[in-house]
């Protein structure tokens, strides 16, 4: 058994089951739904479709990030028990998260100088960010040291691809992400924007696709375009989807189709309430392992 422990934010996107058996840690963001706050403690709380029933509705959404006194609570306990920790983070380029960690692993460095606390930017989101944290599980599990894992964390996060499309710009425009005219224009005209996570890690809209169809295909060829061994990839591909299941399973059955060495078939999780409260329903995201992320 390792002497570290694996931890992630739950904005990493995957069940609780699937954080169990992988044996990964995870401390929780907060979310407001109608001005009652709760935490996105991956659909207890709050089941995914009603939160998302909740939001189509019209009922206000807020989050808010873990804090240093939040971090040094959750990391304490495995300080005491003698293990040391590495932890991996929401992107920085859509939280602000990495600086409370950094700031909670410095106080507890004066209390516990004998214990050691990583924490990695994962420049990720949603089932990316979880799709990661499963590697690293693996890398663990076959018996590497925290410092080899962060080292693979560190040298190979940006080959993690994240693309996502929406069938709703509703909530995109309220958060800035697509300008009111944009938007107006793409309901219009059926537009669903195809996006992904560049290198510093922030969701990026990068071409405007007229049809759920059409985009149901573009995000798959982006796959056959970036991911490792083209066609011939073997590694995992986990989908994230927020309250749109058969969107998801349409993208998954082209995956599947088109990718016959897939590592088992394509695993299809809910966005969460943190990322879910900006994206709104209707988004689907794509990820899988490729060529390095670049401007």
């Amino acid at each position: 058994m390792a002497n570290y422990i694996l931890s992630c934010c739950s904005t990493a996107d995957l069940s609780k089951q699937h954080f169990l058996d992988r044996d990964i840690k995870y401390i929780c963001f907060h979310y407001e739904l109608d001005g009652k706050e709760y935490a996105d403690d991956l659909g207890e709380s709050m089941p995914f479709d009603q939160f998302y029933r909740e939001m189509a509705a019209g009922k206000p959404t807020k989050t808010s990030q873990v804090n240093v006194e939040e971090f040094v609570e959750y990391f304490e306990p495995f300080l005491k028990e003698g293990k040391d920790i590495l932890h991996l983070t929401l992107s920085s380029g859509i939280s602000g998260v990495l600086n409370s960690a950094n700031l909670a692993r410095d106080l507890l460095a004066e209390k516990y100088p004998e214990r050691t606390i990583v924490i990695v930017d994962s420049l990720a989101a949603s089932s990316g960010y979880g799709l990661l944290m499963d590697k690293l599980a693996d890398l663990r599990d076959e018996g590497k040291s925290l410092t080899e894992v962060a080292h693979f964390a560190e040298k190979n996060k940006l080959r993690l691809h994240h693309w996502f499309f929406s069938s709703d710009l509703t909530f995109f425009i309220r958060g800035g992400r697509i300008s009111k005219t944009s938007g107006f224009i793409g309901g219009l005209l059926n537009i669903c924007p195809l996006m992904n996570v560049d290198y510093l890690g922030r969701l990026i809209p990068r071409y405007k696709i007229r049809t759920k169809k059409k985009v149901i295909k573009a995000i798959v060829d982006k796959m056959i375009e970036h991911a490792e061994n083209g066609t011939d990839y073997s590694g995992k591909c986990y989908i994230s989807n927020s309250a749109c299941y058969e969107d998801a399973r349409a993208v998954a059955d082209l995956v599947e189709k088109n990718f016959p060495k897939l590592d088992g078939k394509v695993l299809i999780n809910s966005i969460g309430t943190t990322i879910g409260s900006h994206t709104g329903p209707g988004t689907v995201a794509l990820f899988f392992w490729g060529d390095e992320r670049k401007d």
